[in-house]
């Protein structure tokens, strides 16, 4: 796995797939009302922000979070911030298979136990992480196909059916900018962008670093602008209130297309396209926890795959009692957890490591007048 190599298309199909996610289909940043999707528009060029302190550590270094956390921090706070984003991208992991799982039990296979449907998801991504990134990178690229087509024909069923209510939208910043300014931290801005510190683990399997600051940008620019048209629909077509009560909005938009009492039931549509999300936002959080304990512990990354796997499994289960507490939990862990790891952290490394550099270039210059 550390010859495996990964392209700039198959690197800009994992960060669209990721972005989107679980993010499509869970309505988020309903907390600027009729103006969420804006406040998701302003977070995704935050989110860019944030891409770019990650790659620019990528760029200093060339390395895995995990390596280059010792190079600033030193051995063993480096490697104690190790350990720490190992648990997070386990965490992460065990939010997201949670997700699809309770949308699966609640909407498809409500007879069939939570346990059971996790599993089965788990089966297939372990299998596909123990083949490595790039079986990973190239499945992307198919998935992302299938979820444009899945996309284009949801909303094209959407608008024939004429289920969509522009007044809805109506008046725009009716509250001013405040509830929006108030919603894109954390909400738009460390979900989904923040999340994007898992690839500070993967950046390196890239083959070239040609265009890759520009592969991010784009990705984060494309995914803001899907999750924003997304959340605007939801709005238009089912109003404020149902959109803000509904678990799953784009599920209960969906549901409600019927063209001639023929085209009807397309709840399918909508499962898919969150199966696909959170199995690839799912796989890169695993697959980050396996790459950051290998490159902490020294040891092959297939041997982490299965009991890893495990984990992410079991914390799935016990990570809340019900769907209502795992939401609650996510809403929390957004302005503690994922704003620590994702934000905060990766940023002082940055500011540590220029002013490292910096001092490093001082005594060069310094040694080489003497």
């Amino acid at each position: 796995m550390k010859n495996a190599k990964i392209t700039c298309v198959q690197l800009f199909s994992l960060l669209v797939l990721f972005q989107l996610g679980t993010s499509i289909v869970v309505g988020f940043g309903l907390d600027a009302k009729k103006d969420a999707w804006i406040a998701i528009l302003l977070g995704s060029w935050i989110g860019i922000l944030i891409f770019l302190i990650f790659h620019q550590l990528y760029i200093l270094y060339s390395k895995p979070l995990t390596s280059y956390s010792r190079d600033i921090l030193g051995k063993y706070l480096g490697f104690l911030v190790g350990i720490f984003y190992v648990v997070y991208f386990l965490y992460g992991s065990s939010r997201d298979l949670r997700d699809v799982g309770d949308l699966l039990a609640s909407s498809v296979y409500n007879v069939t136990p939570l346990f059971v449907i996790n599993l089965f998801m788990m089966v297939a991504i372990a299998y596909v992480l123990n083949k490595g990134i790039v079986v990973l990178a190239r499945l992307s690229e198919l998935y992302l196909l299938i979820l444009i087509c899945l996309s284009f024909l949801g909303n094209m069923l959407v608008l024939i059916s004429g289920l969509v209510e522009f007044n809805n939208l109506f008046p725009i910043l009716e509250n001013g900018f405040e509830p929006i300014l108030t919603t894109i931290f954390p909400n738009t801005t460390v979900f989904p962008f923040g999340e994007l510190v898992c690839f500070t683990m993967v950046f390196h399997y890239l083959n070239t670093k040609e265009n890759s600051r520009k592969i991010g940008i784009y990705s984060i620019l494309l995914s803001g602008l899907i999750l924003a048209y997304s959340t605007a629909i939801n709005v238009a077509v089912l109003g404020m209130e149902i959109t803000q009560d509904s678990t799953f909005p784009l599920f209960s938009t969906i549901s409600l297309i019927n063209i001639a009492d023929f085209i009807q039931r397309l709840d399918a549509i909508v499962v898919l396209t969150l199966f696909i999300g959170a199995f690839f936002k799912t796989s890169l959080f695993y697959y980050a926890a396996v790459i950051a304990a290998s490159d902490l512990f020294k040891v092959k990354q297939q041997t982490l795959v299965l009991p890893f796997g495990i984990i992410i499994l079991l914390l799935s289960m016990f990570i809340a009692t019900d769907f209502a507490e795992h939401l609650e939990e996510g809403k929390l862990s957004l302005k503690t957890i994922h704003a620590i790891f994702g934000l905060f952290i990766p940023l002082l490394l940055l500011i540590i490591a220029k002013f490292r550099k910096k001092g490093q270039k001082q005594i060069v210059n310094q040694s080489t007048e003497g």
